[in-house]
C-alpha cells in the first residue's frame, strides 16, 4: 500500500515535470518566433528600401551597373516565400552590400547632395538600427530557447516532441559588424 502511494507520488512528479517541461518548450519557441516576427519586418522593411536606393544611384553613377545589378540581384525573389533561414541568409548578403551602396555615394559629390538619396540613407540609417535592436532580442529569445532544448530534462522531452534548436542571427564579417556610416 505505502509502496503503491511512493509509486503513485513518484509517477505524478513526473508527469508534472513532462508537462511542465513541454510547456516551458512550447513558450520558447513562441517567443522566437515572436522575436523573429519582429525582425522580419524590418528586414522586409530594408529588403523593399534597396531598389529606391539603388535606382537613385543609378542615376548618377552609369559606369557602376556591376555592383548595383548585383545588390538588385540580392534582393530578387519573393520575400514572402522564404524561410526564416533563407531571409537570415539573404539579410546577410544584403548587409554585405549595402556598404558598396554607401560607397559608390562618396566617389559622387551631387549624388550625396541629392535630397532623394538622403532621404533614403536616413531611413537606412533608422532600419539598420531597428534591425540591430530586434536581432538582440531575437539572438536572446534563441539561446534561451535553445539552452532549454539542450539541458536535462527538457532535452528528454525536447527530443521525444521535436524540438529542434533554432539558429542565431549573427554577424559574420568584421565589415558586416561596423554600423552603416551615412555621411553628408
Amino acid at each position: 500500500m505505502v509502496a503503491g502511494i511512493i509509486i503513485g507520488v513518484i509517477v505524478l512528479i513526473l508527469i508534472i515535470v513532462c508537462i511542465g517541461g513541454y510547456n516551458g518548450l512550447v513558450k520558447g519557441r513562441i517567443t522566437v518566433e515572436e522575436a523573429f516576427s519582429t525582425m522580419d519586418v524590418y528586414l522586409k522593411k530594408r529588403f523593399d528600401l534597396i531598389p529606391n536606393l539603388v535606382e537613385t544611384v543609378k542615376g548618377y553613377t552609369k559606369h557602376e551597373q556591376e555592383t548595383l545589378s548585383q545588390i538588385i540581384s540580392l534582393r530578387g525573389g519573393n520575400y514572402s516565400g522564404m524561410s526564416m533561414e533563407e531571409k537570415l541568409e539573404n539579410s546577410a548578403a544584403i548587409s554585405r552590400a549595402i556598404p558598396q551602396i554607401m560607397a559608390l555615394a562618396e566617389a559622387y559629390p551631387d549624388l550625396k547632395a541629392n535630397q532623394n538619396f538622403q532621404e533614403l540613407s536616413r531611413q537606412l540609417e533608422t532600419v539598420e538600427e531597428d534591425i540591430a535592436n530586434a536581432r538582440k532580442y531575437y539572438n536572446g529569445a534563441v539561446r534561451k530557447y535553445n539552452t532549454t532544448v539542450q539541458t536535462i530534462p527538457t532535452n528528454i522531452i525536447a527530443s521525444l516532441f521535436h524540438f529542434e534548436t533554432k539558429p542565431m542571427f549573427e554577424v559574420e564579417t568584421e565589415q558586416e559588424r561596423q554600423n552603416v556610416q551615412v555621411k553628408f
